[in-house]
């Protein structure tokens, strides 16, 4: 627990300043809900006089020895004849009361302030960190669960630093202040009314456990949830076309029946200890009551049995939100852990420690003996190629040759297993990964669009250019025409992925986003695999352009499309078994021959 406190401590440190004035002010109202119940008892002592009432003026002789003569003076002069006095004296409750709301408001004010800064802080460093972890981490963690961390196990944490840290100071404060009331009051009274108080500490250790296993489960289904949503949401067009609708809400449903089973054990293990503390609570009035009865003539009178009974009742409230915060402090405690795994995540992509700039002009691509594995399954294979500058290099294969690997390896997703590449000498571990990907476009075949405009979308590959520039880059990508005709032309929202958009219109506006990036060398992945023929050709010309002086890797399945490339790379299983040019590796016979005349016969 004293690691959990210290992480949070690290969040709140830089709104220590509120922080404290929050926990000041918790201290304060703290201390006011006694002196609430002092004031109430004291009132009605002057309202009320007896003869034989002790004299407060003999427990006040740390008070001015004005006020003293008055509290003694008032019970012998009749107060009733005095209306002024009986509106003075009464008035002091509300006057308490209106200073305790104003501490606990500030209070909360002021811890809420901080608390939400910090977990937002929190959430941008969580988010920050995540985007920065290596294509690698995302392929074995879902974007559902790293959604359900960022949102909702940092919301628990809020929940501590703003309503439990109140709670944690304001409520002990209270509580020790009530009893130490008690004590200066009527200290053998207090003493048998608190002969219940250790039984309340039983509940609260057993029932501690039970939260926090109950709050890790709950988190886990919170994050199963938000996972079950966001598949189905992206992938919509799939669900609908299988009707798989029914299928799905099932699904949904289980697992948000799962996490009301794990709410439901929180809320057993959380609220049953409120009312075994009022039980015990009242165990400890009987007990005054049973002395009371019993010593008949004692001289306890009602302001000392009503200052008893209001203390006994006003002790347990506070008992009862520490035994509350407990259980927050467990569920946050089980969400933090989650979190703060995340943020311990380190990448296994190292920037160097003493990075050498690159310049990717007019620059050869070398892969020397690359073979790369995910886990124990061997992807590639000792790759050795060259990529001359200015070369059209095409990779050909069956799915799963290792194309797509290849070419991640050069953006530095993945380090080799073994060997090395390197551009213009440089090798990518020696270079900052930002260095190396502002040299680099890239139109993949899963296009990518983000929920904005057209026009947006594709200043992101050169963030400030112009709006002639952009227009300049759609119509090289033969986009400009079918942007035109939207009614808000390039301002028109795209939709999220770019769901009001054909799949030609995406590919179009990728490819006009990569050629506005101006970048050295340039990664096509079918780049045109969703073009019909004449948008194809009108890209292949507006790409041949964009190509003279760089370096472009091509990938395709449709070799109709790469016939006319400086070098054909043809891989299986890993390894590169064919190079060379269209018409030679025809004449060989081989793989490449295999496949071109395979889809030959299929488009006849």
């Amino acid at each position: 627990m004293i690691a959990f406190f210290k992480k949070l401590w690290g969040l709140i440190q830089p709104y220590s300043l509120r922080f404290y004035l929050g926990l000041t002010m918790g201290v304060l109202a703290g201390v006011m809900e006694p002196i609430m119940i002092f004031t109430v008892t004291l009132v009605y002592r002057l309202l009320f006089p007896s003869s034989d009432s002790p004299s407060f003026a003999a427990k006040l002789e740390w008070a001015p020895p004005m006020i003293r003569d008055w509290l003694n003076y008032l019970p012998t002069t009749g107060i009733h004849h005095q209306p002024r006095a009986v509106l003075l004296i009464v008035s002091l409750i509300p006057l308490v009361l209106l200073l305790r709301g104003t501490f606990t408001y500030l209070n909360n004010y002021f811890l809420q302030w901080a608390s939400v800064r910090a977990v937002m802080d929190l959430n941008v460093k969580l988010f920050t960190h995540i985007i920065y972890l290596p294509v690698s981490f995302f392929n074995k963690t879902s974007s559902g669960q790293l959604m359900s961390r960022i949102l909702n196990d940092t919301q628990l944490l809020q929940n501590v630093l703003s309503h439990s840290a109140a709670v944690l100071i304001k409520d002990p404060v209270t509580l020790f202040g009530l009893i130490g009331f008690l004590l200066w009051t009527q200290p053998k009274l207090t003493l048998i009314s608190l002969v219940a108080l250790p039984l309340c500490f039983a509940p609260v250790i057993a029932f501690s456990r039970k939260v926090r296993r109950a709050s890790g489960s709950l988190q886990e289904r919170a994050a199963e949830m938000t996972v079950v949503m966001a598949e189905s949401f992206t992938s919509v067009r799939v669900l609908k076309a299988y009707n798989l609708e029914a299928r799905v809400a099932r699904h949904f449903r289980e697992v948000t029946s799962q996490a009301v089973s794990f709410i439901m054990r929180m809320v057993r293990a959380s609220e049953f200890p409120g009312p075994l503390l009022e039980f015990i609570g009242s165990i400890g009035v009987a007990l005054v009551l049973v002395y009371l009865a019993i010593h008949v003539q004692s001289d306890h009178k009602a302001a000392d049995f009503l200052g008893i009974v209001l203390t006994m009742f006003s002790i347990y409230r506070p008992l009862k939100n520490l035994t509350r915060l407990n259980s927050n402090l467990q569920q946050a405690r089980a969400a933090s852990a989650r979190v703060f795994e995340l943020l311990d995540t380190k990448s296994d992509i190292l920037e160097p420690a003493s990075p050498k700039n690159m310049d990717a002009s007019s620059a050869s691509i070398e892969f020397k003996n690359v073979s790369f594995a995910f886990g124990e399954k061997t992807v590639l294979n000792e790759i050795n190629l060259v990529v001359r500058p200015g070369q059209l290099i095409a990779l050909v294969g069956g799915s799963g040759s290792g194309k797509t690997t290849l070419t991640n390896l050069l953006l530095r997703f993945y380090d080799p297993t073994f060997g090395a590449i390197e551009i213009n000498g440089l090798n990518l571990r020696d270079v900052l990964t930002s260095n190396l990907r502002n040299q680099i476009a890239v139109v993949t075949q899963e296009t990518i669009l983000f929920n904005d405009t057209i026009g947006n979308n594709i200043e992101l590959g050169r963030p400030g250019a112009s709006m002639a520039e952009i227009e300049q880059a759609a119509r090289q990508a033969n986009a400009h025409d079918f942007i035109m005709e939207k009614a808000a032309g390039y301002g028109t929202m795209v939709g999220e992925k770019g769901s009001a958009l054909s799949g030609g219109q995406r590919q179009r506006i990728a490819i006009a986003r990569a050629i506005l990036k101006q970048a050295p060398i340039l990664i096509l992945d079918e780049a045109t695999n969703a073009l019909d023929t004449a948008s194809e050709h009108a890209v292949q010309e507006a790409l041949a352009g964009l190509m003279q002086g760089r370096t472009c890797i091509c990938i395709a399945h449709r070799l109709s499309s790469i016939q006319h490339a400086d070098i054909i790379v043809v891989m299986d299983q890993g390894q590169i078994v064919e190079t060379g040019k269209h018409e030679e590796l025809l004449r060989q016979g081989g793989v490449y021959s295999k496949l071109y005349q395979l889809q030959f016969r299929t488009q006849v």
